[in-house]
């Protein structure tokens, strides 16, 4: 069985190229076709990788600015030529899935979202990348065409897994399509190796790139007006702003060696995540480190917490709602050993079992079709 592997693009590290990565362990002859490729910033993640990328890669500064050519991607995933492949499996949350493949190859598409700037609040998510305003002006026009794209791309997929019950509601919405869940891989030993019982310093902690829609923000404003100490980790182009509203009991740590991660969870007394995730992997990350969570109601994340058991819940994206939650956390008492164990089925050792069994079901299946 011949393998290829497509990825929407190797331009940052993330849940997504945590995702890729396993793929690569279970198929390791397999190449990547990507958009574009920044080897730097994958710090030698594929560098033993055959890495395809379409013609874009060539464009001046594509790198840097790819969410302003979505009109291009459409046009350049579908460039690429999968005929000598048996399958191919796609990982996506937004262009990946848009191949086109011939009826012998099977295409199988791990979804981490619908595209979500084409159908949630487009503007608002064009505004939270910090787009140039004459972009932000002309996403309405081009999402329209990008809207029919994408509905049409999906349905070109044969089989769709998608990452979270909360993402298989959206694909359910978006694309009229059922799909299976099978949650990303989440390195669980790793985080549950160090000491879960009490923690060991006496502050919060966040964890994550630095974006708007990951609402550090009101973190902020709410650590602001307690005092209490809050450690970010992370980067990204909230950075600046963040700091200049952030008085001197919140400490802004930005990237730390993936050794000294498991440590900084371990020494927090909660994690904070105020956003809405379709999966939130760094939030199973905490829990995988005995840490319970001050969460935001939404998302996949309610599905993992157990109000009182894994952290608490908070209703509203404000600095007022995470507060009280902050309040009702401080007195309550939480076996740090039962939320470790209760994330155990994350682990990557898992997640690859239970792709491998899927995938070899549904290849087997398609075969036959065609014989």
């Amino acid at each position: 069985m011949k393998v290829a592997l497509v990825h929407d693009y190797l331009v940052q590290g993330g849940g997504a190229e945590k995702v890729l990565q396993a793929f690569c362990e279970l198929f390791p002859n397999a190449p990547i076709y990507t958009l574009l490729y920044d080897e730097s910033v994958m710090q030698g993640a594929f560098a033993d990788r055959r890495v395809y990328t379409s013609h874009l890669q060539r464009m001046p500064f594509a790198l840097k600015h790819h969410r302003s050519l979505p009109l291009l991607m459409t046009s350049a995933i579908e460039s690429f030529d999968f005929s000598e492949y048996d399958l191919v499996l796609s990982d996506s949350s937004s262009f990946a899935k848009g191949i086109i493949t011939r009826p012998e190859t099977l295409h199988i598409s791990y979804m981490h979202t619908p595209m979500r700037y084409a159908w949630d609040d487009c503007q608002k998510y064009t505004s939270d990348f910090g787009l140039p305003k004459v972009i932000e002006k002309m996403v309405p026009l081009v999402m329209n065409y990008v809207r029919v794209w994408d509905y049409a791309s999906a349905s070109r997929v044969d089989h769709l897994i998608a990452n979270s019950a909360f993402v298989a509601k959206r694909i359910r919405k978006y694309y009229q399509q059922e799909s299976v869940v099978i949650h990303p891989p989440v390195d669980v030993k790793r985080f549950s190796s160090v000491d879960v019982g009490e923690p060991q310093e006496d502050y919060y902690l966040m964890v994550g790139r630095l974006i708007a829609y990951k609402r550090h923000d009101i973190a902020v404003e709410a650590f602001n007006k307690s005092g209490k100490k809050l450690k970010i980790i992370g980067r990204g182009p909230e950075m600046e702003r963040l700091e200049r509203m952030a008085a001197d009991n919140i400490e802004f740590m930005g990237r730390v060696a993936d050794e000294d991660l498991a440590k900084y969870y371990a020494g927090c007394k909660g994690f904070i995540f105020p956003q809405e995730e379709d999966f939130g992997i760094v939030a199973i990350e905490a829990l995988a480190a005995g840490r319970p969570l001050i969460a935001f109601k939404g998302g996949d994340i309610v599905e993992h917490v157990k109000e009182g058991v894994q952290g608490v819940l908070f209703d509203a994206q404000t600095a007022s709602s995470l507060q009280e939650g902050i309040e009702r956390f401080e007195n309550m008492q939480f076996d740090y050993q039962k939320i470790s164990d209760s994330v155990a089925g994350f682990d990557t050792v898992h997640f690859k079992k239970k792709m491998k069994a899927h995938i070899d079901d549904i290849y087997s299946a398609h075969v036959k079709t065609f014989k």
